[in-house]
């Protein structure tokens, strides 16, 4: 249960983040005997033996028992588990290294933008969208890849059937930085303002319909920099607003776990908790890591809708409707109703976040331009490039 009494509160503001409500949660020990399907506990992380499990979900009572456990660490307990040896078959990893780094040489060479959210722009070697690059490129290695029975069980576990997979590769070369600690999609992309106008409801709703994992493609020692974790911090109902706080930032930096990972481990975490990639001390390692983040199958709206046509027919009512003395919060209205206010799903290669952690939306460059009085036919070619770069 979060320390601010879940359940209880309607809105969430920063007046709600106590470092001394987190610390209570988050200096919690990890029990070992909740997790009894572990090979062990470290730095309050369970460590599961992928072989081990398989033998313990051969069956369909086996398979919901292992699978109830991982839901209890990644809801109740510390939020992250190792599931070590995932791929056994370690070379179905290094044939899909060699494509991300063919993938990472050509987008290089082509001199394309590479935002991060967490980082500097161009601080490590990124691949947007490497999912369906890699179907493309490699359809063999695509299928072997992913045809991973441990992914399968975890996410399936967290998520229920029918879940999306997306995947995008980061690459810490030697030296590189650390990231700033952070929650993750879907409120964690937002900024301060944006997030607390959900109310406190859709903050626990996010975390579950999305499950980040991370797949080691080279064995990690703690100098080239993993994951840096605060296990039990996903369970603070607040987080959304915390995390860039200067106190919790600091605490993250003075009492986060690290885990070393052998290539072919797997790392999955609840997205509300606080994590960051580490910084990469080594001379010669170039850390990879495939970033997974499989999202539910319930994030859809019911019916397929033109927003763009329906911008286009509105625009120039808003404007008129403007020059006759319109509030805006009637224009906002208008709009909302209108164009796409989220701004994903998107082709990260062409749409990268640059200058924040999500590109605009549609809705955001509509009221751009009625601020700005565009003409009809600038938002027209506006909209029309923004479908574009989201459709790839």
């Amino acid at each position: 249960m979060s320390s601010t009494d879940a359940g209880t509160r309607t809105w969430l503001t920063e007046a709600d983040c106590r470092l001394d409500a987190f610390r209570a949660l988050v200096e919690q020990e990890t029990d070992a005997a909740d997790h009894p399907s572990a090979e062990r506990v470290e730095r309050d992380v369970p460590l599961y033996d992928s072989d081990r499990l398989r033998g313990l979900t051969a069956t369909a009572e086996g398979r919901r028992t292992v699978q109830s456990e991982l839901v209890r660490a990644l809801l109740e307990g510390p939020g992250v588990v190792v599931l070590k040896g995932a791929f056994t078959d370690t070379s179905v990893v290094d044939r899909t290294s060699e494509a991300f780094d063919a993938l990472i040489e050509e987008e290089r060479a082509s001199g394309s933008a590479r935002g991060d959210h967490f980082a500097k722009p161009g601080a490590n070697d990124r691949v947007w969208n490497a999912l369906d690059k890699l179907a493309v490129r490699a359809p063999e290695v695509f299928a072997d890849y992913y045809a991973n029975d441990m992914l399968a069980l975890i996410a399936e576990a967290w998520l229920g059937p029918a879940y999306q997979v997306t995947s995008q590769v980061n690459v810490v070369n030697p030296g590189g930085a650390a990231q700033s600690p952070h929650r993750d999609y879907h409120l964690g992309f937002l900024p301060q303002e944006r997030a607390a106008a959900y109310p406190a409801h859709v903050h626990r709703l996010s975390p579950v319909l999305t499950l980040q994992g991370a797949v080691a493609h080279c064995d990690m020692p703690v100098e080239s920099g993993p994951t840096l974790y605060l296990p039990h911090s996903q369970k603070y109902e607040p987080g959304y607003l915390a995390w860039r706080l200067p106190e919790f930032v600091e605490y993250f930096d003075a009492h986060h776990v690290q885990l070393p990972l052998d290539k072919g481990d797997a790392v999955f975490f609840n997205p509300a908790l606080f994590h960051a990639a580490g910084h990469n001390r080594s001379t010669g390692i170039r850390r990879m890591a495939n970033l997974l983040q499989i999202s539910s199958a319930f994030g859809r709206a019911m019916e397929t809708v033109d927003r763009e046509a329906m911008t286009n027919a509105l625009f120039p009512v808003l404007l008129r409707r403007k020059a006759d003395g319109a509030s805006e919060d009637w224009l906002r209205r208008v709009i909302a109703a209108t164009a796409e206010g989220y701004a994903f799903p998107t082709d990260l290669d062409l749409d990268p976040p640059v200058d924040g952690l999500a590109p605009p939306s549609q809705a955001d460059t509509v009221r751009r331009a009625v601020v700005e009085d565009w003409a009809p036919e600038r938002l027209r070619q506006e909209l029309r490039d923004g479908a574009k770069r989201r459709r790839g």
